[in-house]
């Protein structure tokens, strides 16, 4: 949680101080949909609900749920046998699912619908004998949950920096796949480069790169080049909004840095600066960036222009288990996860 707020002061530039506000930003339709999954758990059974690493990769969002009852473990074995467990947005391995299965746990899968189709990718192209280049972090849970679905024909390609290294069995059987929250540039780039070293690569059948992940970026381009400063809101373990702050740098931004709250915000950010950029990653409840604006308000950046550059209206069925309410009766909430009203 935010520490003691720290009032900005409201120092003079040159020009008319203002703020471009980034849309779209924040939440995504997968990150609604897992955050609302682990709420109605614990509406329909009661807490503890435990969740296998973080539901989504924010600060803010795992202390909110930890207080209303949920607990998060990294692996399964720390949950009590019979328990309800919810796996995680970013997915889970085939071992992971065993794993509980095993124990007796209760599992509502979170995974989102877009990771969980470049898991099908990965177990149909491995059918069919395809040795598959995965871009993505090491490390990262999403990464880890694609390739446990097919380990022996799944490289991992960190980035551009790999490519040299890479090494196929067969050079025309060979696809790629990627982690959906990666910067879409940085994996067009690695691309191009194993494509160099392997002629007959083939693309996935639709780009795995998340529409959320795609739109952020997009949108922080447009606000970027018109910024002396970019403050991204998002966790440090969020891989999109990690990817936010370097997409800003690299297309105009003078300055560019991630908070998890407004008071992280640094007076020496603001000095000189006549132009805020403000935006946030896809897993980011919209009132964290409402508190950055009231930081930046005080501070004399009341002007707020949001720059538009798409609009989003895509939502996903909550699991099976989670469409009911405690009635019975079907939630109102079962597509689309949260409320709009």
């Amino acid at each position: 949680m935010p520490g003691t707020r720290t009032r900005l002061d409201d120092k003079p530039v040159a020009g008319q101080k203002r703020v471009l506000l980034a849309a779209p930003r924040g939440y995504c339709a997968g990150v609604d949909r897992a955050v609302v999954a682990v709420e109605k758990a614990l509406e329909h059974y009661g807490a503890p609900v435990y969740v296998r690493k973080q539901i989504v990769h924010n600060k803010h969002v795992v202390a909110t749920l930890e207080r209303r009852g949920a607990i998060f473990v990294e692996e399964v074995d720390e949950v009590p046998q019979g328990s309800h467990v919810v796996f995680s947005a970013h997915g889970v391995s085939p071992a992971v699912v065993q794993g509980a299965a095993d124990r007796g746990l209760q599992a509502i899968d979170a995974t989102c619908p877009l990771v969980t189709k470049v898991h099908r990718e990965a177990v149909r192209f491995a059918r069919d004998d395809f040795e598959i280049l995965l871009i993505g972090h090491k490390g990262h849970e999403e990464v880890e949950g694609t390739a446990g679905e097919a380990p022996e024909h799944i490289t991992l390609v960190n980035g551009p920096e790999d490519v040299p290294f890479v090494e196929v069995k067969d050079p025309e059987k060979v696809v790629w796949l990627s982690q959906t929250t990666l910067s879409v540039d940085e994996t067009m780039e690695t691309v191009r480069l194993l494509r160099e070293r392997f002629p007959h690569l083939q693309d996935p059948p639709s780009d795995d790169i998340c529409y959320a992940t795609q739109n952020r970026q997009v949108a922080i381009k447009k606000v970027a080049k018109d910024a002396d400063l970019v403050i991204v809101v998002g966790s440090a373990n969020s891989s999109n909004s990690v990817r936010l702050v370097e997409v800003a740098l690299e297309y105009g931004a003078k300055a560019a840095y991630r908070v998890d709250y407004a008071d992280e915000v640094r007076q020496e950010w603001l000095d000189g600066v006549e132009t805020v950029g403000v935006t946030s990653g896809a897993s980011v409840p919209e009132v964290l960036v409402q508190e950055l604006l009231d930081q930046l308000a005080g501070a004399g950046y009341g002007d707020v222009e949001t720059v538009t550059t798409a609009e989003e209206d895509l939502v996903f069925s909550l699991p099976k288990e989670l469409r009911k309410d405690t009635a019975g009766q079907r939630d109102a909430r079962a597509l689309g996860g949260r409320s709009r009203a």
